[in-house]
């Protein structure tokens, strides 16, 4: 045996333990078949380390294991990084393993894609991201990822949220922060004891075993339900430009003074032209109209990632010059037009999206993931979005409507609600005249007004050619058998903020015919058709973001052949949830009326409640689809 034997021994002993290692860890078949229930992807373990050296030197340490259990869980691997100038990366690397634990991939720092964060439209960007290229040839894969950043923006210090998305387990995941420093750390822990987070100490948090968590209709925002820790730095550095964060009020006044002051300087042919244009205005709100509808017609939006942390709008005069920014530089520059003619108004932070998310009024800290603008209004305030063409002033629906924003004053931040659209402001009012035959066709001419958070359709019909929008109607009444839509009429009054839609149509042989009678649907244009899914064991509360009336009044003509043989009988349904109401009169032998309301509740209900609001709009579904029995002569 030759002297190198026993290190070969030895080597090899080595080499099948560490093998056999990541085998035994990264094999699929081993995870608890809890954590793959309803799962698409597994946070095997994820532990991040943030060391806090200085005011401006933030260190991040993370190691991440995700399994991925099939293609929608391919987006939960997490294998990236951005950065900019003021963010240095250390460390960046990942394996690749399939299921049975045995390596198939490894990415070092060099072989990371490096890509602009632009998204198309972007024009200005100076942040970028590393991302590896991986397409897996088969389910399901563990990707390791390890990463180390060297940050002097202490601005963005990280949310930790645990459960990363529904259908997302998370068998282990960790968060721990060293304050070397000797600024305050500020933290907020919400849901911690419902999934029994540890908090083994100060700023070190952790999570095992919570199976995913599926996405139920009506779940209220992700964020309010699922365990989370928010940190901040009471004074913090973002771009080498110091900041102060003791409360709401400083951050704003900081926001204010740091990133907005300065900027609002306007070409003096600018301010000669608004003045001009608002010179015969009676109020500050006429003022307020008439610059909206200047910056809408004189820009156009388009996403610029530019300046501190992505957070300083452009110039008003470069918005003025290039004639468009992006939600920043656009609010911004309204609020320059403001002031010229002499109108109060605030730039203002929201997270917008059709999904209700609110500022958090108790935790002052960098939120938000838009901008717009706020005039005040007695005791309330108008929300203008600057980022539209087409929307009308003051209309925030479906958007920024009823959440917390904070608003920027020169004097500092406040928390304020928006405007939030009331379940009687949100209504659709249809009517029309149906001329039914004694072959079942019908000639139909219909009226509809949308007002409230119905009114929004106008963005889709007036975006659409004529030939799309005839296609969204056959489907919409795709009840009507052999329907062909003639004729189409909208007029959008943005002054009133009423959205109308005329439509004619007509339709052979829609109603059935059974022997010498005709089973007729008078509910044409308005059926309640969306039953909400059915849960064996529902896990979550539920909630209607935004209630809405319906009104439909339908006039019936028929033939001297045709006589009523059998009409329903009224029906009145009310409950916590909203109620419903229909009937069909007989004015004369040849006219029925069909008079139809639903109004539903905006409210917050919990889990138990979700079976009985579930049978009230399946009895709404039924009775909208009840059939009147008509005979020929």
């Amino acid at each position: 045996m030759s002297i190198t034997s026993p290190f070969k021994s030895i080597f090899f002993i080595l080499f099948f333990s560490v093998n056999t290692f990541a085998q035994d860890t990264y094999q699929a078949l081993l995870i608890d078949s809890d954590l793959k229930k309803n799962a698409n992807a597994i946070i095997r373990s994820s532990h991040t380390e943030i060391t806090i050296d200085a005011r401006d030197k933030l260190i991040t340490k993370q190691q991440r294991v995700v399994t991925v259990l099939n293609k929608y869980g391919q987006k939960h691997e997490g294998a990236y990084v951005y950065y900019d100038d003021s963010k240095s990366i250390k460390t960046l690397e990942a394996v690749i393993y399939d299921a049975f634990g045995k390596e198939v991939k490894k990415y070092k720092k060099r072989d990371f894609l490096d890509l602009s964060v632009a998204d198309g439209v972007s024009i200005f960007n100076d942040n970028r991201a590393k991302r590896i290229d991986y397409t897996p040839s088969a389910y399901p894969y563990t990707i390791v990822f390890n990463l180390e950043t060297v940050s002097t923006n202490t601005a963005f210090l990280p949310q930790w949220y645990p459960i990363e998305g529904y259908h997302v387990s998370t068998e282990h995941s960790s968060v721990k922060i060293i304050n070397n420093s000797e600024i305050q750390l500020s933290f907020k822990e919400t849901n911690l004891e419902d999934f029994k987070i540890e908090k083994p100490s100060e700023f070190y948090y952790e999570a095992k075993n919570i199976s995913a968590l599926s996405n139920e209709a009506y779940s209220p925002s992700f964020t309010q339900i699922v365990p989370s820790v928010k940190f901040a730095l009471k004074q913090f550095s973002m771009e080498s430009v110091a900041g102060e964060n003791t409360d709401w009020n400083e951050f704003g006044k900081w926001i204010n003074d740091k990133l907005i002051a300065g900027t609002q300087d306007l070409p003096e042919t600018v301010k000669l032209e608004i003045l001009n244009l608002t010179a015969d205005a009676k109020t500050p709100l006429d003022k307020a109209k008439i610059v909206y509808n200047y910056m809408q017609n004189k820009t156009r939006y388009i996403s610029v990632q530019i300046g501190i942390g992505g957070w300083k709008p452009m110039l008003a005069s470069d918005v003025d010059r290039l004639g468009y920014g992006d939600c920043k530089g656009l609010s911004n520059y309204t609020k320059a037009l403001l002031d010229v003619v002499g109108v109060q108004s605030y730039y203002t932070i929201v997270y917008g999206d059709s999904d209700i998310r609110d500022i958090d009024a108790t935790f002052s800290s960098l939120q938000g993931n838009h901008a717009i603008l706020s005039i005040p209004d007695n005791d309330s305030y108008i929300t203008l979005e600057c980022t539209s063409q087409t929307v009308p002033f003051g209309y925030n629906a479906n958007f920024t409507d009823d959440r917390d924003v904070l608003i920027v004053t020169p004097t500092g931040g406040q928390i304020v609600h928006t405007k939030a659209y009331e379940t009687n402001e949100n209504s659709q009012v249809t009517n029309a005249t149906v001329n039914l035959d004694n072959s079942g066709s019908i000639i139909a001419e219909i009226n509809i007004k949308s007002k409230g958070t119905q009114y929004s359709k106008y963005r889709k019909l007036e975006a659409q050619t004529e030939k799309e929008n005839i296609l969204d109607y056959k489907d919409n009444f795709d009840g009507i058998n052999n329907i062909q839509i003639t004729n189409l009429l909208f007029n959008n009054n943005k002054d009133n903020i009423e959205f109308e839609e005329q439509i004619a149509l007509n339709a052979k042989n829609h109603a059935k015919k059974v022997g010498n009678r005709l089973l007729f649907e008078p509910n044409l244009f308005n059926k309640s058709k969306n039953i909400p899914p059915k849960y064996a064991n529902r896990k979550l509360p539920f909630k209607i973001n935004r209630g809405f009336i319906d009104t439909d009044q339908y006039t019936i003509i028929l033939p001297e052949n045709l006589k009523i043989e059998a009409l329903q009988e009224d029906v009145t349904i009310k409950n916590k949830f909203g109620s419903y109401q229909f009937s069909i009169t007989k004015n004369n032998e040849n006219t029925l009326v069909y008079n139809r309301k639903l109004i539903i509740n905006k409210g917050d209900f919990s889990k138990e409640d979700y079976k009985a609001y579930r049978l009230f709009r399946a009895e709404v579904a039924k009775h909208d689809a009840s059939k009147i029995v008509l005979q020929t002569i």
